[in-house]
């Protein structure tokens, strides 16, 4: 019988889903200080936080296929898996509606200015001295402001859906999609993201880290952005210089933050970010509701069950290997 290697624990309808195909194992369930722990024996793995290079493909001379419970692929050594005849795919839908609600979650959190008013709140309860809450308290209205979303893949395409509904207007800055889709969407297609910064009161980032992404929202591209905008990313940490973010939220010229990644991750103690009044920060948790969490391992389990069957896995990273993984597969057999 074929086996399946978990990061985490086996997933209760994995039975199920395996159907007598494949056995299910998991380090964690045995041996918890031995994270490689049965990775010989495994013919596909459930790709998490491990990082997967040459040395960790080495230690498993049957694997077959590594599939990213996730979008991202940056822990996986994509030519070192090609290399050794890996299959390397992601689940690029399992993320997007609790993901995009994330975002938007975080987007209304900080408009509202929710994590300052709670303080000001339990100071009052706690000194026992009368404030002025309602007087002072500062919160944006999105509905009739300009959100502009940087990528309109699966994720900043639900998020456009979400907020065209609650009456804000929506533009996008990605060169990768064409005028049709932006028109589907309701959203007015930009051709610069410099445009794109200084026309829009909310700016959220939906793009992959990859080299020519990183750091992309840097001290210039800041400033191009409109005083008193806010910024959310929920994508990777990685696209935000924070030496950069952090003077502008201090200064005011940014009303606020939402942000659900850091670079790095988690931040390290003592992070401003951390203790701002305007930012709303949580671990890298967007795509982890019951239901997302559930839906990126399905959809892992299933890329992986379709691949020990002999078939090519949808969203193959480098498709080019799949003869070789036949190959293989036939040899193993």
């Amino acid at each position: 019988m074929q086996k399946i290697w978990f990061e985490g624990s086996v997933p209760s309808d994995f039975d199920v889903m395996a159907n007598g195909a494949a056995e299910g194992i998991c380090p964690a369930d045995r041996l918890p200080n031995e994270p490689l722990y049965m990775l010989d024996a495994a013919d596909g793995v459930i790709a998490g936080g491990l990082y997967y290079n040459t040395d960790l493909m080495k230690q498993a001379p049957r694997l077959l296929i590594i599939a990213r419970a996730g979008i991202g692929y940056e822990r996986v050594d994509i030519p070192a898996a090609t290399a050794h005849g890996i299959a390397v795919c992601n689940t690029p839908d399992a993320p997007t509606v609790s993901t995009a609600e994330c975002a938007l979650t975080l987007m209304m959190g900080v408009a509202r200015n929710i994590k300052r008013i709670e303080k000001d709140l339990r100071s009052m309860l706690e000194t026992g001295e009368p404030k002025n809450i309602w007087g002072s308290y500062t919160a944006l209205e999105l509905s009739g402001t300009q959100l502009g979303l940087v990528g309109l893949g699966r994720i900043g395409g639900h998020v456009a859906k979400v907020a065209g509904a609650m009456g804000m207007r929506v533009a996008a800055y990605d060169p990768y999609i064409n005028a049709e889709r932006a028109a589907a969407l309701g959203v007015e297609r930009v051709d610069s993201l410099e445009k794109l910064l200084g026309m829009s009161d909310v700016v959220s980032i939906h793009v992959p880290l990859m080299p020519e992404t990183y750091h992309l929202m840097n001290a210039e591209r800041f400033a191009q952005m409109k005083r008193g905008a806010i910024f959310i990313n929920v994508s990777r940490g990685g696209i935000v210089d924070e030496s950069a973010l952090i003077p502008a939220l201090e200064s005011g010229y940014l009303f606020g933050a939402g942000l659900d990644v850091t670079d790095p991750e988690p931040p390290v103690a003592g992070n401003p970010l951390l203790y701002m009044d305007n930012v709303i920060l949580t671990p890298h948790i967007a795509s982890a509701t019951l239901v997302g969490r559930q839906r990126l391992v399905v959809h892992a389990m299933e890329r992986v069950l379709i691949a020990l069957r002999g078939e090519q896995p949808p969203d193959m990273l480098n498709p080019e290997v799949w003869p070789r993984v036949l190959e293989r597969r036939a040899v193993l057999l």
